[in-house]
């Protein structure tokens, strides 16, 4: 079972995705970058959860695009129904993915401490 839901979560994440990129042609997403991170299907496969990662100039364009693919949801979940083969397509739960922010803070609170020169020899008390 774990298998298949793994495919749906591979199969949804794809065409959610083609979906984004070329249907919805919606002036508030600008100039913003949408992807689609990964899908989390329940297992009974009546919802699945959405990470959508904006790539965007400034953080009002990013809240602006995700809210709306947000409200866009039952027009994509209409354009899943022609492109995937399910008997029952899962209610779509869009959540905002910020891993790359957080990965980018982590990846400059550590460069900063390589800046100031600290070490794990100093750590050792060594």
């Amino acid at each position: 079972m774990k298998i298949k839901i793994e495919r749906i979560n591979a199969e949804l994440t794809r065409q959610i995705s083609k979906v984004i990129a070329e249907d919805i042609k919606d002036p508030r997403l600008g100039d913003a970058i949408i992807g689609v991170t990964k899908v989390r299907t329940t297992p009974d496969l009546k919802y699945a959860k959405v990470f959508v990662s904006v790539y965007a100039s400034s953080p009002e364009i990013v809240t602006e695009s995700f809210y709306t693919v947000c409200r866009a949801a039952n027009f994509i979940r209409n354009r899943l129904k022609d492109n995937v083969q399910m008997r029952l397509l899962p209610e779509l739960n869009f959540v905002l993915d910020d891993t790359t922010e957080h990965s980018a803070k982590i990846d400059e609170l550590l460069a900063k401490i390589k800046q100031n020169g600290y070490s794990d020899d100093e750590a050792d008390g060594e």
